[in-house]
């Protein structure tokens, strides 16, 4: 996986001489979950007459772990502050860039075609809802996601009698996709992309209080010699730029 993010970050790049690599817009490497509306900021940056920002999007840890590799980028919004604090420890945030950004919401969701109802409250049946089938979470050992949804069924006291029963996923796509596919029953996701799917809907939205709160840290990266990336930085902050997303359904912070 990172060798795979590696090498595409660097075929963005490939073949740029010093005097176009000037003009390109930053590399922002971004948690999976912000496709479609860091995608919609970066054509609104654009529109401003400035060069489209690059975006390459994965499961925060992978992009956490190729940042730490050297991957060429201007800035990382990560979905959790674990990652970031990573990053930051080994010295490869620029100082004072680091701010709150987003905020969000967990959701199980199911295929849209599903008739199935559960309450998700203290030892709810999710282990027999799921029969022979599995539950499709981002990988709960290190993507935020999985994280966020192992500690909401821990708190409900029902992790224990699904931790067997996992489809576990790179990024929290690609448990949506599984979802999407038929190929689990039920997922763990954020609200977000839930919204973005017309292949699955939500079964119930776990209580805020189930799970560490829900939090998108963006910063710049010490490496960085882009001339637009702090206005890029800027932009996404702003008013402006914070109503892009919340058009998408995330939170701001």
């Amino acid at each position: 996986m990172f060798h795979k993010l590696g090498l595409l970050l660097s075929l963005l790049l490939l073949g740029l001489s010093p005097a176009r690599a000037e003009e390109r817009g930053p590399v922002v490497l971004a948690a999976a979950s912000l496709q479609e509306a860091l995608t919609d900021a970066a054509n609104a940056w654009a529109a401003k007459g400035h060069s489209r920002p690059v975006i390459s999007f994965a499961g925060s840890s992978a992009l956490a772990r190729q940042i730490e590799a050297g991957a060429p980028a201007d800035m990382f919004i990560s979905a959790d502050k674990e990652w970031m604090d990573y990053v930051a420890a080994k010295g490869l945030v620029r100082k004072g860039s680091r701010a709150g950004f987003l905020s969000n919401r967990l959701v199980l969701i199911a295929p849209a075609s599903s008739k199935a109802q559960l309450a998700v409250k203290r030892g709810f049946p999710l282990a027999r809802a799921l029969g022979r089938g599995r539950l499709a979470m981002a990988d709960p050992d290190s993507v935020p996601a999985g994280r966020y949804g192992k500690a909401a069924l821990t708190s409900l006291g029902v992790w224990n009698s699904v931790a067997g029963k996992l489809a576990r996923a790179e990024n929290v796509r690609a448990a949506l996709a599984l979802v999407e596919r038929g190929e689990a029953p039920f997922g763990i996701v954020y609200a977000t992309d839930a919204r973005a799917s017309r292949k699955v809907r939500v079964v119930r939205t776990f209580a805020a209080d189930t799970h560490p709160p829900i939090t998108y840290p963006l910063a710049l990266l010490q490496r960085s010699t882009n001339r637009e990336a702090e206005g890029f930085r800027a932009f996404l902050l702003s008013r402006e730029g914070k109503a892009i997303f919340v058009r998408r359904g995330f939170g701001t912070r």
